[in-house]
């Protein structure tokens, strides 16, 4: 088993430095890297485990906060375990955080995460890889779409709203993309109801996108994060065989 190094860092964007997470082997070589997009609960002890578990099957990882002008993560007090009730409350008191990260705004900060990868030494020359859970999987679409030279592969998870009406719904950016995507949706997720999955699919289809989308049966929204009401053990393997699969081809 690889041996992970773990820091908390500060990486510059147009807005301030955001705070954090880098994980990688504890050799010191460079390896491919990875950036990863939490959902809104964000950095937090189940997220750092995620990270070092990709640490050390050979990446050079780094979660940032993506709400990092509210402050450091987490940038609302979490509990050990957020159940449904917890989760109601705790959305109510991160709307306007969620509310500030405007599209331009997270594409922006995208951009600045990928430029600290290419400078990072522990990180290896070219392309990165982007994994996004939640409100990150659609993060990562549209990343992958303004920043098609510097992305390699797009994993997403249990994202919501990925095919919408809005002007920036994250299928928009499947044209720019030349990235590979995997999407693991959740069964009956009411922020991807099939209309969205169909919707998506034929985007992806149609500008020639080297896709799979998956439904997860039974799975509901948020199957992956193991400190939730929301988390579904056969799920989350079923998310990391196919997270690390896509990655060993991509690099």
């Amino acid at each position: 088993m690889t041996d992970v190094e773990r820091t908390e860092v500060r990486v510059p964007t147009e807005d301030g430095a955001a705070d954090a997470y880098l994980a990688r082997p504890a050799d010191g070589a460079p390896r491919p890297a990875v950036l990863c997009l939490t959902d809104a609960f964000g950095v937090r002890p189940t997220v750092r485990e995620a990270a070092d578990r990709v640490a050390r099957a050979g990446f050079t990882v780094l979660v940032p906060n993506l709400f990092h002008r509210r402050g450091p993560a987490p940038v609302v007090e979490l509990p050990g375990f957020i159940d449904a009730e917890a989760r109601g409350e705790l959305f109510r008191r991160l709307r306007p955080a969620l509310r500030e990260l405007t599209p331009e705004r997270a594409t922006a900060d995208a951009g600045a995460y990928l430029r600290w990868l290419a400078a990072l030494p522990e990180a290896a020359d070219g392309p990165v890889a982007l994994a996004g859970y939640c409100m990150g999987a659609g993060l990562a679409l549209r990343a992958a779409g303004a920043f098609p030279d510097r992305v390699a592969a797009v994993a997403g998870f249990h994202g919501g709203r990925l095919a919408t009406d809005d002007p920036h719904s994250p299928h928009l950016a499947a044209p720019r993309i030349t990235a590979e995507v995997y999407l693991g949706h959740a069964d009956g997720d009411p922020s991807l109801p099939p209309e969205q999955i169909e919707r998506l699919e034929k985007a992806l289809t149609d500008a020639g996108v080297r896709h799979r989308c998956e439904v997860y049966p039974g799975a509901v929204h948020g199957f992956t994060q193991s400190d939730t009401a929301s988390y579904d053990e056969a799920a989350d393997e079923r998310h990391w065989a196919a997270l690390l699969d896509l990655l060993d081809r991509a690099f």
